[in-house]
């Protein structure tokens, strides 16, 4: 169960956030991030192109990506909408590899608390 984050299922704000918002993006994963105007929670969003694979395939970078954002949510700065989108380099990659990529997302895009950056 995730702590402070909803799911980001709005057309209009996912459109906003790749026309406004702050991006990173790598071979794996792009990360873009807006502040919204909810102070204790956060919006996530996942995108998977048709164009990475048939749907078990896209499934499984969904449920990787979502755990690993789970497991690296107690160390992110609430209030914030995020989309994840996974990229050609996410189907063959493996729970670590977008674990750690993921990470290196959020901490250049500020989204790691003070103290936790260098986890």
């Amino acid at each position: 169960m995730l702590q402070h984050t909803i799911s980001l299922n709005q057309n209009s704000r996912f459109r906003a956030l790749y026309a406004r918002g702050r991006h990173s993006a790598g071979g794996r994963l792009a990360v873009y991030a807006m502040k919204n105007r909810l102070k204790d929670t956060s919006r996530m969003g996942i995108t998977v192109s048709s164009k990475l694979g048939g749907a078990v395939t896209r499934n499984r970078i969904r449920r990787r990506l979502r755990e690993c954002y789970r497991l690296f949510e107690e160390h992110t700065v609430p209030g914030w909408d995020i989309v994840i989108v996974a990229r050609h380099g996410a189907a063959a990659s493996d729970f670590a590899g977008l674990s750690r990529e993921l990470r290196a997302h959020f901490k250049k895009l500020g989204l790691v608390k003070g103290a936790e950056a260098d986890v």
